[in-house]
């Protein structure tokens, strides 16, 4: 019995199992990262009830009203999970792709020279932390920011910590807006960001944090807040919001997420 089961078993259904479970496992993470896990596990709970009633218990009314549902679940997925979807597909078609090989052919001298805007932007939000000058800085990663740089004002300029300051001091015309790094270049400011709306976000954060993990959850971009009230320095990443960081604490995490990535 066990030599017939192993017999039809083929490589290929290993495979077949692996990209399943290897999208599943995705769709989880991004779900996750985006606040919509609720509405992942009630889509997997509906398929797998699915499976269940009409394709392995055989009952037909239940089962075909739900085989109507499937049929138009994909549009109705295609709605909700729109920016999900935009987001995965700018990220297969951007260098992310090739991110294992750029590890593998990658220098020290070059990942020294990705890690230089760190020290800048410290020194900044240390200054601005001080003054509690509130600053929203976004560094990009994988995925291009284009769409959110053109939502401002073009400076491409050297990073500068001094610079970096002028531009969300109080009666500067861009400090309500996002910062956006990308490569060596402040690309632009006063950038307009997404708003994050998940409701696990502390109430006394304001629209810099909202906006941090909103930017955090459409891309794959670090997201560092300098709250105006308090003068704390947090940060998002993949969803993830991080707060109340020391300067040492900020540099060490920027430095460990770019060596990740």
């Amino acid at each position: 019995m066990a030599t017939s089961i192993f017999a039809l078993f083929s490589i290929k259904d290993l495979l077949d199992i692996l990209l399943v479970a290897t999208l599943l496992f995705y769709l989880y993470r991004t779900m996750k990262d985006s606040g919509s896990l609720d509405i992942f596990v009630g889509v997997m709970a509906f398929v797998v009830a699915w499976v269940v009633m009409y394709k392995m218990m055989d009952m037909r009314l239940i089962g075909t009203i739900m085989d109507k549902f499937i049929d138009i679940g994909l549009f109705i997925l295609v709605i909700l999970f729109q920016d999900e979807i935009k987001r995965f597909l700018t990220e297969l078609g951007s260098r992310r792709g090739l991110k294992l090989f750029e590890k593998i052919f990658k220098s020290k001298t070059e990942t020294e020279e990705e890690k230089k805007w760190i020290m800048p932007v410290v020194y900044a939000c240390m200054n601005l932390s001080k003054t509690k000058t509130g600053a929203l800085i976004v560094v990009q990663q994988g995925m291009p920011l284009t769409d959110y740089e053109r939502t401002g004002d073009i400076i491409n300029a050297d990073i500068n910590s001094r610079l970096i300051e002028n531009i969300f001091f109080k009666n500067s015309p861009l400090h309500d807006g996002a910062l956006i790094i990308s490569g060596k270049k402040i690309m632009s400011a006063g950038c307009i960001l997404p708003v994050s709306h998940d409701t696990n976000i502390p109430r006394y954060l304001g629209l810099r944090h909202r906006s941090a993990k909103g930017i955090a959850q459409a891309t794959d971009a670090i997201a560092i807040v300098v709250s105006e009230e308090t003068g704390r320095i947090s940060y998002a990443h993949k969803g993830e919001l991080h707060l109340n960081l020391s300067n040492t604490d900020l540099e060490h995490a920027l430095a460990a997420l770019v060596e990740k990535d």
